[in-house]
């Protein structure tokens, strides 16, 4: 879209984009209209600006250009909205919904149980190697997670049994020619992909019939926010999550809602009758 608007406005040249250069262009991406009649979005136009500048600065990175053009060019704010959560009694509707008589069932029964314990994200999951657990501890060990962090992370009891049961009677079945450490398997012997992982997790969510939406990170939200309301730091929270800024961490203090019910309750006048 910026490059027909460009050819447009008579730009052929990287070096001739200039900041009010990009001005114009997000005001064009202000004005415009789709085809049923409706503006852009504030998120659509935030995610084309903050693609321009990510291109503008690799450019700049690698010397095709002189100057960032986009170094001071301030992107529309976005809506704040809270992430999915589910309550303790959704967590076990979706975590129950796996027919565990099957092999496939054991595995994604451990997928969802590990997503729950840990908070890890998706790609943490599928990069998850069999030495990256540590039973003894309870521990479980990310990789190069956002940021290219290491860190180590606790995971539950109930996590470990259900790991263990894959590990021992699923997982080698699962396994062809490939040679892989990744400790969750495709039913072809393959790692996951993310949006493989993505479609298993959603389906079991649809099919407990819960009136939200979402996949593998709802998982890293609810565990977040059943962790602080039962009284873990932001900054246990913090670490767990891999956050590098405890502001990230915080939004999940916007979520806890029941025991800031439970302070109203207790503190304000008119809170029973």
């Amino acid at each position: 879209m910026f490059l027909r608007w460009c050819e447009g406005n008579g730009i052929d040249r990287v070096a001739a984009v200039s900041h009010a250069v990009l001005l114009r262009f997000q005001e064009h991406l202000y004005l415009h209209r789709k085809m049923n009649g409706e503006p852009l979005s504030v998120s659509s136009q935030y995610s084309r600006l903050a693609l321009i500048r990510l291109w503008f600065q690799w450019m700049h990175r690698k010397a095709h250009i002189r100057h960032d053009p986009t170094k001071a060019l301030e992107l529309p704010r976005t809506a704040y909205k809270l992430p999915t959560v589910l309550t303790k009694q959704q967590v076990a509707r979706v975590l129950a919904q796996p027919d565990i008589e099957r092999p496939i069932g054991v595995r994604d029964r451990a997928i969802m149980e590990v997503l729950y314990s840990t908070g890890i994200r998706r790609t943490e999951l599928i990069h998850l190697n069999l030495g990256d657990i540590d039973r003894e501890r309870g521990v479980v060990t990310v990789r190069e997670g956002k940021g290219k962090r290491d860190r180590t992370v606790p995971i539950g009891e109930r996590a470990l049994v259900w790991l263990d049961q894959y590990l021992s009677h699923v997982r080698a079945t699962a396994k062809s020619g490939r040679c892989t450490d990744a400790v969750f398997l495709t039913s072809t012997g393959a790692s996951f992909t993310p949006n493989h992982l993505s479609l298993l997790v959603r389906k079991y969510i649809r099919t407990a019939d819960i009136p939200k939406h979402g996949a593998c990170h709802v998982f890293r939200h609810t565990m977040a926010t059943h962790m602080l309301e039962n009284g873990a730091d932001t900054r246990y929270i913090q670490e767990m999550l891999g956050h590098a800024r405890l502001d990230t961490t915080q939004i999940y203090t916007h979520v806890s809602i029941r025991r800031l019910k439970q302070v109203h309750v207790r503190t304000h006048p008119s809170a029973r009758i």
